[in-house]
């Protein structure tokens, strides 16, 4: 059994040869905060978020792409593969390809490796996040050209120029979904005096957040507790109030594209103003990020199809490469049980 795992800040989706997307659940877990036991892992724990007594704490054991509490980590990816396993009814212990950011240490992605073959992996396979998120997005990237990827997740944004299988040039910052939803919180708090959950945050990124003007201005209803008297009130929030709130860590992304773009040798260059940029990962969703920028850098972007899940699918694809014809790209890291 071969499985691919995209290990996301916010969401881990599992791949396995042949089936395709398996599995697709926050990486969250709810734990005892005395005895840490775990007591409910993905969905479940998602479920538990801001509605928990004081003894059992919601947590995602990763932060901004690696891993934060390896113990944790280790449990989750426990569960995941073991629950992958059953939909298949296969015991054989998998290779497994995992996901990382191009800008974790070296310490960070032994600790991904360790995590993955402390569970049963035969094989593990580290490979970057925007080279699995290119092969997802069905670019070919052994070709002598040049292809640019951009892929935003809970935790972080990565930019990469792709060619002959390996990243040219690329960078990573901390930046993703949960910025944007930390950015709502703040600005709801600071010009409505209105405090609300990562929940209500994200319904409200999901529904009305913009990064580029729209059309026509819509708006929405949320609820929370006012700062000044501690009761429940409500407000309306519009598209464009959610463009402001948003417009630090879009111009952050933004600013990290140009950055990679600038660096780019000129022949290839040239390749990705001809063919366009490529963006993936669930909060390349924004709407109008694709627009902003286009806007800011002068080249297309667009975004990929699925785009949520092409890291999960490229992980598949290279791990299915592997059994056909050997690693198809260049910078991944091997390691046997």
């Amino acid at each position: 059994m071969d499985i691919g795992i995209d290990l996301g800040t916010a969401n881990v989706l599992v791949y396995i040869k042949g089936r395709g997307v398996v599995l697709r659940e926050p990486s969250m877990v709810a734990l005892d905060k005395k005895s840490r036991e775990i007591l409910a892992v993905g969905s479940e724990a998602r479920r538990m978020l801001g509605r928990t007594p004081d003894n059992i704490l919601a947590v995602r054991p990763l932060r901004h792409g690696v891993i934060s509490d390896y113990e944790i980590t280790k449990q989750i990816l426990k569960y995941f593969i073991k629950k992958a396993s059953k939909k298949i009814g296969s015991l054989r212990k998998p290779r497994v390809a995992v996901c990382v950011p191009a800008s974790v240490t070296d310490v960070e992605r032994r600790a991904v490796e360790d995590a993955a073959r402390s569970v049963g992996a035969r094989e593990v396979f580290v490979l970057e996040e925007t080279l699995a998120a290119a092969m997802g997005a069905g670019l070919d990237i052994t070709k002598p050209r040049g292809s640019m990827i951009i892929d935003i997740g809970g935790g972080t944004a990565d930019a990469a120029v792709i060619s002959l299988g390996s990243s040219v040039v690329s960078a990573s910052i901390k930046v993703g979904g949960d910025d944007f939803d930390q950015a709502i919180i703040r600005h709801v708090r600071k010009a409505h005096n209105l405090v609300i959950g990562e929940s209500t945050a994200e319904a409200l990124k999901m529904n009305v957040g913009t990064a580029f003007p729209r059309t026509i201005d819509i708006d929405m209803e949320i609820k929370g507790r006012n700062t000044v008297t501690g009761l429940p009130n409500s407000i309306i929030i519009t598209s464009e109030e959610m463009r402001d709130a948003l417009k630090e860590p879009v111009a952050a992304i933004c600013d990290m594209v140009r950055s990679v773009f600038e660096r780019t040798p000129p022949e290839l260059a040239s390749d990705v103003a001809e063919r366009g940029m490529v963006m993936t990962g669930g909060s390349s969703l924004l709407f109008g990020l694709d627009k902003k920028i286009t806007f800011v850098t002068g080249i297309d972007a667009v975004v990929a199809e699925d785009a949520g899940s092409c890291v999960a699918l490229g992980t598949g694809k290279f791990i299915e490469y592997l059994s056909e014809k050997g690693a198809p790209i260049t910078n991944v890291r091997s390691r046997r049980r």
